[in-house]
């Protein structure tokens, strides 16, 4: 049952900080990622009519530019010579697997991974009553509620980089809290 609708009207007003963000620390270049954001928006517009509305907008996108990013590298590589993406990673059960085989399947779900989601859920709410209260304001606007940096800023009347700062501290020790009480 859809319950989210696009608007490419308002993409580039409401995503493209969060998509720049997402995508410069991925690739640590400003022109790359400002390429793979127009390349994203332009494959959201011709793939519109694919959008199935489970996601919101923004998940959407970032699915993406995800494999935008994975096609940067790929292409990057191969002209290097090599053929595939490699990732250095090690779990318990694999050791430097290709990524393709390591990216999970959202349509792959169970009931416990929907409890465990819904028990996540509970524990950041926990948490983010246990942090500072400005940064959990400013966290829960932006990450949680979407909205754009500007409006952030406007609201707290601080500097974006000021808000990235709150953004990462937040983080931080929501991260500190969720490994205390919920893993």
């Amino acid at each position: 049952m859809p319950t989210h609708k696009l608007d490419p009207t308002k993409w580039v007003d409401k995503y493209s900080d969060y998509l720049f963000n997402y995508a410069i620390v991925r690739v640590n270049d400003r022109e790359v990622a400002n390429d793979l954001i127009s390349e994203t928006f332009l494959a959201g517009l011709n793939s519109k009519e694919n959008f199935e509305g489970r996601a919101t907008e923004r998940t959407w996108l970032i699915s993406i530019l995800k494999r935008k990013i994975i096609d940067y590298y790929r292409k990057t590589n191969s002209i290097k010579g090599q053929a595939e993406v490699r990732i250095n990673y090690s779990d318990s059960e694999n050791d430097g697997d290709w990524l393709e085989e390591q990216v999970a399947d959202a349509f792959d779900r169970t009931a416990e991974d929907e409890m465990e989601n819904t028990e996540l859920g509970m524990a950041i709410l926990e948490c983010l009553d246990q942090i500072n209260e400005k940064h959990a304001a400013i966290f829960k606007m932006k990450t949680i509620d979407e909205a754009d940096t500007e409006a952030v800023c406007k609201e707290f009347n601080i500097s974006p980089s000021n808000l990235w700062v709150i953004i990462h501290r937040a983080r931080t020790a929501l991260a500190a809290c969720l490994e205390k009480n919920w893993f």
